[in-house]
């Protein structure tokens, strides 16, 4: 399955953008799946991610267009004109709301700068593919013991 294939199934609620660029009746061109795809696909390997690479790419892509928030209130493609609870629930976690005397209450303990991967965190998408990027990307750990068949000794 390809990674638009896959984006299709996952990302519903992006289906107003169309797979390739288009130009609307204004003449303005309108950005299409493939090309966001071609924009981040820089972001990660196809050979770490071996297998998982087109459905790793399709989860990105949607991340970063959630946070883009590049669906508008009124179900169609293309930069929100207004901001929606919505949006700022998922990238803000909101994690109350009152109304007398109108209280907001923001919960974003999960975003550090020092952790590369914490953005991924904000959308159901991002969270699937640190999953995938689990799975395929291990990582080096160093228990602090001395390699003694290494060069010099160490």
């Amino acid at each position: 399955m390809t990674a638009l294939e896959t984006f299709r199934i996952i990302a519903q609620e992006f289906s107003g953008i169309p797979d390739d660029d288009t130009t609307d009746k204004n003449g303005k061109t309108v950005i299409g799946v493939n090309t966001y795809m071609d924009l981040w696909k820089d972001q990660i390997s196809k050979r770490r991610f071996g297998s998982l690479y087109e459905k790793a790419l399709a989860y990105l892509t949607a991340h970063k267009l959630k946070m883009m928030d590049m669906e508008s209130s009124d179900g169609t493609s293309g930069m929100s004109s207004s901001a929606k609870i919505g949006s700022v629930a998922d990238q803000l976690r909101l994690s109350s709301a009152s109304e007398g005397d109108t209280s907001v209450s923001f919960n974003n303990n999960v975003v550090k700068t020092e952790d590369a991967d914490s953005e991924y965190l904000l959308t159901v998408y991002g969270i699937e593919f640190l999953t995938l990027k689990r799975l395929a990307v291990i990582p080096i750990v160093s228990s602090g013991e001395p390699i003694t068949n290494a060069p010099g000794g160490y």
